[in-house]
């Protein structure tokens, strides 16, 4: 499994990149067993062990196994800790693997399919940064003197490429699912506009939108069944289906639980934090991480992707129709109250039996708006959305302790993402 398919990648290839190693303690041992059936090296030891160094310290082993590269990062930027810029090159390459990816046979369909993912309209990338700065931050680093990493180049460099190519599958297949849940979810809000650009759906119609969202979930279930690794596997088909039934909460609230907040951050975890925190824990267990740790990259995704919501529905009163990319006050058009409203209504009680009619009366908008303007209701979803945030970061502190510096800056990365999450304004 570790070697397939990789013989072909030359030492060349990698001449002007920094290489990163590093693996749980689980797939250090199972891939030094393998490397011993499949290498009959002489003396496979720390020492001569092609790339890689096992180094015992009472039960723990440390093995190289996986590789970040930075392509040309500046000291200007590593200073200013972009997190964006950090994976930039990579988003590059996974974004021309989404586009070869999403070629369908029929061209109407492959128009459709493609449609957010050509240049200019990928969108902020979000997800897929998260998920290869966690790649990065989950590593456990090997010393390795420049000698070694020089004379040591092969067998353990083709373990580390293909962990990271594995988990920039998961990016990918990520980025396919929540593009998918964006095209669905036009087509049941009857929108008109996303991205700053005409929705599909208003460019091709419903029916052809529908089509193309299903046929990225296809893709993304064709990519999802390459990584042969069922728990994986499980994880990703259970986002796919808490996407639906959060959309199905959505569409079938009753009065009470259109008042209710634990059913409104249930749905939201469903619609939202699902896919991000499961993303997060399957880039986990694809390096072989502790259970314990797998549970913290979890925690990460949910507690940063219920925020990110938070804000979402905060912005949707305050932002602009250009800003946002998408029409303003879309949720309360729509029907649809989230944690401002909430909040407004535990200030002022009245506002319920508005509430409770659904807002088919452009007044009751209005009633509403006014009682929101009056209301703590932005403030404390803001603070709820900070309240979250503070939970993301206290989990990537909770990680093991590790001193490489590229593992220590992909996690102030992350840890920096979740303060951008909060101060967005589009």
């Amino acid at each position: 499994m570790f070697l397939r398919g990789f013989t072909r990648i030359s030492k060349a290839g990698f001449n002007n990149k920094r290489l990163h190693w590093s693996c749980s303690p689980a797939l250090a041992t199972a891939a030094y067993n393998q490397l011993c059936s499949a290498n009959p090296l002489k003396d496979i030891t720390s020492k001569h062990w092609e790339c890689a160094e096992i180094n015992f310290t009472g039960s723990h082993v440390l093995l190289g196994a996986r590789r970040q590269v930075h392509y040309g990062a500046t000291s200007a930027v590593e200073d200013q800790l972009d997190p964006f810029s950090l994976v930039a090159d990579e988003l590059s390459l996974l974004a021309n693997r989404l586009r070869s990816m999403v070629v369908a046979e029929v061209p109407k369909l492959a128009s459709g399919a493609e449609y957010f993912f050509k240049m200019g309209v990928e969108g902020k990338r979000f997800r897929p940064t998260v998920l290869l700065l966690m790649a990065t931050a989950l590593n456990m680093p090997v010393p390795m003197s420049s000698a070694e990493r020089s004379s040591n180049f092969g067998v353990v460099d083709t373990l580390a490429t293909e962990l990271r190519t594995r988990q920039q599958c998961i990016a990918e297949i990520t980025e396919m699912i929540h593009v998918a849940s964006l095209l669905h979810d036009d087509v049941l809000d009857d929108a008109d506009t996303r991205r700053g650009i005409s929705s599909l759906n208003s460019v091709m119609g419903n029916k052809l939108a529908v089509l193309a969202g299903d046929f990225l979930l296809s893709r993304a279930c064709v990519a999802l069944a390459s990584l042969n690794n069922t728990e994986v596997v499980s994880l990703l088909a259970k986002v796919v289906e808490h996407l639906v039934t959060g959309e199905t909460m959505q569409m079938t609230t009753t009065s009470e639980q259109r008042l209710n907040m634990e059913y409104y951050m249930q749905k939201t975890y469903y619609k939202t934090a699902s896919l991000i925190s499961n993303s997060c824990k399957a880039i986990a267990l694809l390096a072989g991480q502790t259970a314990e740790v797998a549970t913290l990259a979890f925690e990460y995704g949910k507690n940063l992707g219920l925020a990110y919501q938070l804000i979402d529905d905060v912005l949707d009163y305050t932002g602009t129709s250009a800003s946002l990319g998408k029409g303003s006050l879309s949720d309360i058009r729509h029907g649809i109250v989230t944690a401002p409203l909430l909040f407004a209504i535990e200030e002022f009680p009245q506002l319920s039996k508005v509430v409770q009619r659904g807002f088919d009366n452009s007044a009751d908008i209005d009633i509403a708006l006014e009682y929101l303007g009056r209301s703590q209701g932005i403030q404390r979803a803001k603070d709820l959305a900070q309240k979250h945030a503070t939970q993301a970061a206290q989990a990537i502190d909770s990680l093991p302790e590790n001193d490489d510096e590229d593992v220590r800056r992909s996690r102030r990365a992350l840890v920096d993402l979740t303060h951008r999450v909060i101060t967005r304004t589009k």
